[in-house]
């Protein structure tokens, strides 16, 4: 018998906010007052050492959504430093939201650990770099959240082989991920849920799933197949300038979201008798009527 945990969702903010603070503040409080979620997530990237040298002086590949000269230029212009996160950790512990960040290197994921988060997150493009995780596992005491998008199986096996072998897979947490934006219904790939849970589910605190389709109808599937944690991309306005506000939900798109997760939770259970006392009184009234 399955046993539901309760939904936990997370909008990732992630750079939606255009580089500024305040936007960021304003998508933190619409998050918790409007949408209802449990967490909002940034990024931090140190850019020089993220970027080789002709990656950071190229244009960025789509120069309308470029806020800079250079992808390198872009990239710094969306980035806050380590006060700024402070700042936004402060924010939303003061409106009682979670606060946390998805961290592209170490350098990165030594300035969010020094705010000591809830929990980390490492986006698929960064869950190879063994470094960064040791680092993590020995020096940072809150949960580590990693994604599996353009992840192999057997890679998917050296992270909770590298958790284990550090002893920390009890605050691992894995996303079923597929890397595109946005993605096609197709290339979703629910069922890979299972696949992770049958394979992890005893070695790892909780199996999540991070979604950049369109609309929230796979969200509540992938919660009903046993991922308790969902996080959706967020903006106040999916035509702002930006790679990923088009693959984002907007307010109120959160908003029904987190209702519908909230309501399947409290459906996903079993009838505890025969004839529920809501029933009694239409059985009374309709059960075996004369003809």
């Amino acid at each position: 018998m399955t046993t539901y945990k309760k939904p936990y969702i997370i909008a990732e903010i992630g750079c939606n906010h255009k580089g500024e603070i305040e936007i960021a503040k304003e998508l933190i409080k619409v998050a918790k007052i409007f949408c209802n979620v449990d967490a909002v997530k940034f990024q931090k990237r140190n850019n020089i050492e993220l970027l080789t040298k002709e990656q950071y002086n190229n244009p960025h590949p789509n120069p309308i959504n470029s806020y800079g000269d250079t992808y390198g230029a872009h990239r710094e212009f969306l980035e806050f430093d380590v006060d700024q996160h402070k700042e936004l950790k402060d924010y939303c512990e003061e409106i009682g939201i979670t606060y946390s960040t998805s961290v592209w290197d170490l350098t990165s994921a030594k300035e969010i650990a020094s705010l000591n988060p809830t929990f980390i997150k490492i986006p698929s493009a960064c869950n190879n770099n063994v470094e960064m995780l040791e680092w993590l596992c020995g020096h940072y005491k809150g949960e580590i959240h990693i994604s599996t998008g353009m992840t192999t199986k057997d890679e998917i096996d050296w992270i909770v082989n590298l958790f284990k072998s550090n002893k920390r897979n009890q605050d691992l947490v894995l996303y079923n991920c597929t890397s595109g934006y946005p993605v096609p219904f197709e290339d979703v790939c629910l069922l890979d849920i299972n696949v992770l849970l049958d394979k992890y589910k005893n070695d790892v605190k909780h199996i999540g799933f991070s979604g950049h389709h369109l609309g929230i109808a796979v969200d509540v599937a992938a919660y009903t197949l046993g991922a308790n944690i969902i996080e959706r991309h967020y903006t106040l306005d999916r035509t702002w300038k930006g790679t990923d506000h088009a693959a984002s939900l907007e307010p109120m798109g959160l908003r029904k979201l987190s209702r519908d997760l909230k309501a399947v939770f409290r459906a996903l259970n079993f009838k505890s008798q025969d004839i529920l006392p809501i029933e009694k009184i239409q059985r009374d009234k309709l059960k075996n009527q004369k003809g």
